[in-house]
């Protein structure tokens, strides 16, 4: 059948109905919708019926595959070292949180071992932060890099973490906009897809997922997140992507920042072999399995955060992409420290709450147009498990705009609950790895 054959309305019905779609049907609908064809409405129609009924396993993979077909892909097949050794490739993606800065030291960890890791990251929105808006701290770095240039940095640094190119998946640029605004982002089938069709047109031939779980992430619930995890390793795996996911905590904020220079200014310090215990512990665990997906295995990762190495890879990239490694980060303006209400032990310290004061304090943004303040967010000084005494500082404020503070301090406040000495709050990072099934 030809796919001008088919017609909107009866596509909509078959998933009203909880009926499948056919491959041919899938192709037509994306390829229709990206060129206009079908109206915004009746997409908004079909994605609250995927949301209602589902997709199966099929559908999901072809949906996926017609949303990488709506654009170009990325080909690392002729990638060489500086030597004229053929370069494997492995990527990273998480699905957000607060703190959450792993990238950074990630990528030029990787890299140490001579696998390339081309990292095509975003901006932030809302509660959560965004990789390229925390490097823009970096005085002269730039996210904007052509193929030509990536290609470049990834082989003489072995790293590079840029913004992606409008040509990768446009099909689903347009229907995130479309999801954003009729309720149904929440869908696994299209968040995995969406996920996965650009990961997959970037031409990496591993990918390790860092699925968040808890109150700063997108899923909140353990069963929807190790529904999309699974989701999204199948369509790796049936997409010929070495692919695993690692189900992770974000009940607590990353590391002890949450803002952009001041995760900057703690990844720089992870990379020269210190930092907070559970960003090294992710950091670590994450690298270990993108290498082992590009076929390495048993070396000593950790090692290359004590010895320079991964610090190394670290101002090549920055400087690579036009960022100035000796220049101070900037500094917010203005500050003001929370104090602890009680005596006891912190047992927990909510990460959207966390988050959302550091965005109210100018980290994030509401709007994609809209503008971040570089040196605002949260600075922790304790984490779930201290013991802490009343009056002791439990986190800073930073803004450019002390206006800021008073709805930052509102939600923030809430944020802390502290137990009695002896209560031991579960601190389990890394809760499931999961592969194709």
């Amino acid at each position: 059948m030809s796919i001008e054959n088919f017609d909107a309305v009866d596509i909509i019905r078959v998933k009203r109905d909880r009926g499948t779609l056919t491959g041919a049907q899938i192709d037509w609908t994306i390829d229709a919708y990206t060129r206009g064809v079908i109206a915004e409405e009746q997409m908004a129609a079909l994605n609250m019926a995927i949301l209602l009924n589902g997709m199966d396993r099929t559908e999901i993979s072809r949906w996926t595959t017609a949303m990488i077909n709506s654009g170009q892909r990325m080909d690392f097949s002729t990638l060489r070292s500086p030597g004229g050794t053929p370069m494997r490739t492995t990527d990273k993606h998480s699905t957000g949180g607060v703190g959450d800065k792993i990238t950074l030291p990630l990528a030029p960890l990787v890299a140490v071992f001579g696998v390339a890791v081309p990292q095509l990251s975003g901006r932030g929105l809302g509660h959560t932060g965004g990789t390229l808006d925390k490097l823009e701290a970096i005085p002269g770095w730039r996210a904007e890099l052509s193929n030509e240039q990536m290609m470049r940095q990834l082989s003489e640094v072995g790293a590079v973490i840029c913004a992606a190119g409008a040509s990768l998946a446009p099909a689903d640029k347009k229907l995130y906009a479309l999801r954003d605004v009729t309720g149904t982002v929440e869908a696994i089938p299209l968040i995995a897809s969406s996920i996965m069709s650009k990961k997959i047109a970037e031409g990496t031939g591993a990918l390790v997922l860092d699925v968040k779980v808890g109150s700063g992430a997108f899923m909140k619930d353990f069963t929807d997140a190790r529904e999309l995890a699974t989701t999204m390793v199948n369509l790796g795996t049936d997409a010929s992507v070495h692919t695993v996911a690692l189900l992770t905590n974000m009940d607590t904020p990353l590391g002890l920042t949450a803002g952009n220079a001041i995760e900057i200014a703690e990844s720089i310090e992870v990379l020269a072999g210190g930092g907070p215990a559970d960003v090294v512990e992710l950091t670590v665990a994450l690298a270990t399995e993108m290498l082992a997906g590009a076929g390495i295995h048993d070396v000593d990762v950790a090692a290359a955060l004590t010895d320079g190495r991964a610090m190394d890879k670290w101002r090549a990239m920055i400087a690579a992409q036009g960022g100035d490694n000796n220049a101070p980060l900037p500094v917010a303006k203005e500050s003001e420290i929370l104090y602890a209400q009680a005596d006891g032990v912190l047992t927990s310290l909510d990460a959207l709450d966390v988050g959302v004061a550091a965005w109210r304090l100018g980290a994030g943004r509401a709007r994609r147009q809209d503008p971040v303040q570089a040196g605002a967010g949260v600075r922790l000084h304790a984490k779930p498990g201290d013991q802490v005494r009343r009056g002791q500082p439990l986190a800073t404020m930073l803004t450019d705009t002390p206006e800021r503070f008073d709805r930052a301090r509102e939600i923030l406040e809430q944020a802390a609950t502290i137990g009695p000495v002896g209560s031991r709050p579960d601190m389990t990072l890394i809760h499931e790895r999961i592969t194709a099934s």
